[in-house]
């Protein structure tokens, strides 16, 4: 692999994993609050290893099948992560709100694994629950990629797990960070989605400059016309 590969790579790898992982620090906060009474910080950090390796798992056909289709197929995937960058812009108040009480529901359900404990199952679990922009961006994004640049982003992201978690465990002692990352970090993530599947769409020339614009006013227009009905 080429340095410029490498390093296009890394950088894709720590941009997708930033735009799908936000609000997981919202959660980790959550769960770092409770440390010593609910949750051990190795519970905390197993279970978030865990429910992100479930979400690499379930993303691996876009890898696969980007061994098979063409590559302006595959570019076309991009414009998922554009719908839901779009929808979670025009609808960010209600999907805030639902999402928040179902984190906490999710939170109170906990189940119990016979093979770990169930405090690291319950993380895992609401890792996966909350991953499902995850999956809608990573499967364009293998598709997107050769065996070698995937090898290097799924390194990135297992390395900025740890980043997440220890980042996380820090806020909690940081009362005013937390609360500013809790009120503005959801405002981000719309546009970091945008971005990353515009550059997925880019990079295949799937479609040029002009037709990706069109198709996101095309999304957009459909977009409020479901959130209208």
């Amino acid at each position: 692999m080429y340095m410029s590969e490498l390093v296009s790579a890394i950088s894709t790898g720590i941009v997708a994993f930033t735009a799908t992982n936000i609000d997981d620090i919202l959660i980790l906060l959550l769960f770092f609050s409770q440390v010593n009474s609910t949750f051990t910080r190795r519970q905390i950090i197993a279970g978030q290893y865990l429910g992100f390796t479930a979400l690499v798992i379930a993303s691996l056909p876009g890898l696969f099948g980007g061994l098979v289709l063409p590559p302006n197929w595959i570019g076309l995937l991009g414009l998922i992560p554009i719908a839901i960058g779009i929808s979670s812009l025009v609808n960010q108040e209600e999907d805030s709100s639902n999402e928040a009480a179902a984190e906490t529901e999710q939170l109170e359900d906990r189940t119990f694994a016979s093979f770990i404990s169930p405090q690291t199952y319950s993380v895992a679990a609401i890792t996966i629950a909350n991953g499902s922009d995850n999956i809608s961006v990573y499967i364009p994004l293998f598709a997107s990629t050769d065996l070698g640049s995937f090898l290097v982003i799924i390194a990135v992201f297992f390395l900025l797990i740890g980043v997440w978690c220890y980042s996380a465990y820090k806020l909690t002692h940081q009362t005013g960070i937390a609360d500013i990352l809790t009120q503005y970090g959801n405002y981000l993530v719309p546009f970091v989605l945008m971005a990353l599947g515009t550059f997925i769409v880019l990079k295949s020339d799937a479609l040029n400059p002009i037709k990706l614009l069109a198709s996101c006013l095309c999304l957009g227009i459909l977009v409020k016309e479901d959130n209208n009905s």
